[in-house]
């Protein structure tokens, strides 16, 4: 038989484990990615995927960063993202070239038929999407933007495709 004590101390020792578990998935960056926290993609959010790097939440004005694993068309949907802003903001490359490239460095890590169709796919979709919601912003390349545009262009364009 239990003490009246320990039942009564029971729903508090869940309440206290239960906040303690919400602190830590909140230091993480848990909770957002749950649906926490702001992750509302404000008007001016310039890319349609930022959420895909960040658990989330909207990207800064730029880059966004990995924080969660890497799923498996996080690498092609992110060339040609920044292939896309790389053309809207004038960058002098060959965007079928880099394309060509990546592709064959996908086919090189051993992307069967059907993998390379899905590589296409996500590719050309985060092309279109992300050149057709730039174009809706006239002041769409600042100084910033092109800063952080470049370095990453300069390793794709040097064949270095890895995510980090």
């Amino acid at each position: 038989m239990q003490s009246k004590s320990s039942t009564r101390s029971r729903p508090y020792i869940a309440a206290i484990t239960a906040l303690g578990v919400v602190v830590v998935l909140s230091g993480c960056g848990t909770m957002s990615s749950l649906g926490g926290g702001n992750n509302a993609k404000a008007p001016g959010d310039d890319s349609a995927i930022g959420g895909l790097w960040s658990g989330g939440l909207p990207a800064a004005d730029g880059i966004p960063g990995f924080t969660k694993k890497a799923k498996p068309n996080d690498r092609p949907t992110r060339v040609g993202w920044l292939s896309a802003r790389a053309s809207i903001c004038g960058f002098v490359f060959d965007p079928a070239q880099l394309r060509a490239r990546y592709f064959a460095f996908e086919q090189s890590y051993g992307a069967d038929a059907r993998r390379m169709q899905e590589i296409q796919k996500a590719y050309d979709y985060s092309l279109e999407s992300t050149t057709a919601r730039a174009k809706q912003d006239a002041k769409y390349c600042t100084r910033e933007r092109v800063d952080e545009i470049r370095p990453e262009l300069n390793r794709y364009l040097a064949g270095d495709f890895r995510t980090f």
